[in-house]
């Protein structure tokens, strides 16, 4: 009951959190699409998969009108005079309707915003027809990527033997198709460490001691990153886009183009992680330490008790998934703002009144590493690991997609 209660106050106050009205269409609706999720209660990998729809929706509306980039899938040819905003609304309100039909009555109230700013006539009606011709072109492409698969997840047991009966989550998740990567194996990385290498004893010893729910090493500021850090997905890492998006005069197809590049590489992140964490299998630290005399490595102590400080996800632990999507992301915003960036923030519900900033995208993705050893749920080399795999993506889906045109 207690975790029950616990989540209820973090959806509650990430909702509150949401913003809307900030004069710039791509910005609000991503507001929109977030809070949609964190309502929804989805898993972060499903959310970040809407996130990245309705944002491609919304760039190809607009580049429909611009022609400034290649489109991601969708090449139509609207009206001359066709109103972007009401464009990249309509794509943005028919895809969320769409995903979320329990919440249409939320949408509208934003879309009529939206078409209020622009007067009755051509420019208005063509664009909400572009808009929604492009939204369910988009929609219609990822209808059969694999995202419904049922979880078929095989526990591992002999006849007869009990096991923990809550099957893991995203065990298909590794063969969604991905928005922007060839296939989700394209950036796999090598397997886990050697259990009885120096390594393994090294990452063991300092989880154990660093990430312990009780007597553990940590300071009072390692705590509260690790609190901050404990909320996954869009509801934390969008906060790092929109406020960098707005550190510069962005026209609306550039900040689509911005948020798109970012939801796709988000997205994958997510597809690529869960491809590598059901292909390795690799055991988390509460199951590692609990059975530490049996890794065959001297340098580590087996503690009967151990427990991590926040709940374990219920997934394979190699590589970490919250450091392939920061550094994901971060490639992206890389390649727009540099690494050296205008402060940017970072607040999560998971622990109020703690803002950590940064200056750099490349602490920011640092952070995200430190974080998940402070919360004991992740080896450090499967933090690294995981970052360098996420900046692989990034940077592959800023070379290849939505390029300028010549």
């Amino acid at each position: 009951m207690r975790s029950i209660t616990r989540m209820s106050f973090i959806v509650a106050l990430l909702i509150g959190l949401s913003v809307t009205a900030h004069a710039d269409v791509i910005t609000d609706w991503n507001d929109k699409v977030v809070a949609a999720g964190v309502q929804a209660r989805q898993a972060p990998f499903v959310h970040t998969r809407n996130v990245a729809i309705v944002h491609v929706a919304m760039f190809d509306a607009l580049n429909a009108i611009d022609r400034r980039y290649t489109p991601y899938r969708v090449q139509v040819s609207p009206a001359t005079g066709t109103s972007r905003e009401v464009a990249a609304a309509a794509a943005a309100h028919f895809t969320l309707v769409r995903l979320y039909p329990d919440q249409a009555k939320d949408f509208e109230s934003l879309y009529q915003t939206s078409l209020a700013a622009v007067p009755d006539g051509a420019p208005k009606a063509n664009g909400i027809q572009l808009g929604e011709q492009v939204a369910g072109e988009i929609l219609a492409l990822r209808a059969k990527d694999g995202a419904d698969a049922p979880n078929t997840y095989r526990p591992y047991t002999t006849a007869g033997t009990y096991v923990p009966t809550v099957l893991p989550a995203g065990s298909s998740w590794g063969q969604v198709t991905p928005f922007a990567l060839k296939e989700c194996a394209q950036f796999r990385p090598a397997p886990p460490v050697a259990l009885q290498s120096a390594q393994w004893a090294k990452d063991y010893n300092e989880i154990k001691k660093m990430g312990a729910k009780t007597g553990a090493g940590r300071t009072a500021e390692q705590t509260d990153i690790a609190r901050l850090w404990e909320l996954t997905g869009p509801g934390l890492h969008n906060q790092t886009t929109r406020q960098l998006a707005a550190t510069k005069n962005l026209d609306a197809l550039d900040n689509a183009r911005l948020f798109a590049l970012y939801a796709m590489a988000m997205a994958d992140s997510y597809i690529a992680v869960f491809d590598a964490k059901y292909t390795y299998n690799f055991w988390r630290p509460v199951t590692a330490i609990r059975n530490g005399d049996s890794d065959g490595n001297d340098a580590t102590e087996r503690d009967p008790a151990w427990e991590p400080f926040i709940a374990t996800p219920m997934h394979p632990e190699y590589p970490c998934a919250h450091c392939i999507n920061s550094a994901a992301g971060a490639a992206v915003l890389e390649a727009f703002f540099g690494d050296a960036v205008s402060p940017f923030s970072l607040t999560s519900p998971t622990v109020p009144g703690v803002t950590r900033r940064f200056s750099r995208l490349s602490d920011y993705v640092s952070e995200s590493i430190d974080a998940r050893v402070y919360d004991g749920v992740h080896y450090r080399t499967s933090g690294e690991v995981g970052a360098a795999m996420g900046r692989k993506i990034g940077e592959y889906t800023v070379q290849n997609y939505l390029k300028p045109v010549r």
